[in-house]
């Protein structure tokens, strides 16, 4: 399995996005068979660069995500990358995930700070970290992985002063070791733009920055993920979500080319690659790949 970093530079080169997914563990064992018997392998024949699996609250489904890491690597031979969070672990609790996925063959962590379970704010787990720049500089000491983080467009939602104390923050990320950088969903590039711009431009980060891309289901759906990650949705999308509020099929084509329009814009402007939230489902990323002749 291939080190992230080496993959963005290889078709930094070849002037060629990086294409790649992300994934949840289900909650339930028919969610598991769907994600592994059907969704997974239907997206890996797009041929993506790498797959990411996220990490429950403070590390509830630490062993599922490990076990969906060993299957995309093993049974479809595709790089993946392990989230890993603070929330719940003491530093030589790390250690010890760290060394799990590094005997799977996986050679890619995505390092968080991480959400509370059940929400509410993040505490210091004593004997553990407070900061994800703190987590990443410890990842860093192993020198086995290639590290990404985290960056939020319109700032993390937790982050009171604002989104340039929020940018300066990831900057520290990158300070300690990161590699690149995964943002998180946004639905107006000028979001996107201002941030990268900032980032890169004012602060002087020199990894690559890519888009987190999601495509719309349904419209309870979106607005349920907005609200907990804090993102806007602008007034003529929120207009047609209202619209199409009783048809979730409908509304799930129009976030499809909505989320293509979006990323035929990104991909003129440069991005280094597109990440998508693919919310364990196959068919909307692939049409978006297939419209994007990217599959």
């Amino acid at each position: 399995m291939q080190f992230i970093r080496d993959i963005y530079a290889a078709k930094l080169s070849a002037k060629k996005p990086v294409v790649s997914f992300e994934f949840f563990p289900p909650k339930t064992d028919e969610g598991d068979r769907a994600l592994l018997e059907k969704h997974i392998p239907a997206l890996a024949q797009t041929k993506p660069d790498f797959c990411s699996v996220t990490y429950g609250a403070g590390g509830s489904t630490r062993d599922k995500t490990l076990h969906i890491v060993d299957a995309i690597q093993q049974k479809h031979k595709l790089t993946a990358l392990a989230h890993l969070t603070c929330v719940n672990h003491k530093r030589d609790e790390v250690g010890a995930v760290l060394e799990k996925i590094r005997l799977l063959g996986c050679k890619n962590i995505l390092a968080l700070r991480g959400d509370p379970p059940g929400g509410g704010d993040f505490k210091k787990t004593p004997g553990g970290f407070e900061f994800a720049s703190e987590l990443v500089k410890f990842i860093r000491a192993q020198n086995n992985f290639s590290i990404g983080v985290a960056g939020f467009p319109e700032g993390h939602i937790a982050n009171k002063i604002g989104k340039h104390d929020d940018w300066q923050r990831l900057k520290e990320k990158v300070d300690a070791g990161a590699d690149f950088i995964l943002t998180q969903l946004f639905f107006n590039n000028a979001d996107f733009f201002e941030f990268r711009d900032y980032v890169a431009g004012k602060l002087g980060v020199k990894v690559p920055i890519v888009p987190g891309i999601v495509s719309i289901l349904s419209a309870a759906q979106i607005t349920k993920f907005t609200q907990l990650c804090g993102a806007k949705v602008p007034q003529s999308l929120r207009a047609k979500l209202d619209e199409l509020a009783n048809d979730d099929e409908a509304c799930a084509e129009f976030g499809i080319e909505y989320a293509t329009r979006q990323c035929e814009d990104l991909l003129r402007a440069g991005v280094p690659g597109l990440h998508f939230y693919t919310l364990n489902k196959a068919h909307s990323t692939v049409k978006i790949l297939k419209n994007l002749r990217l599959a």
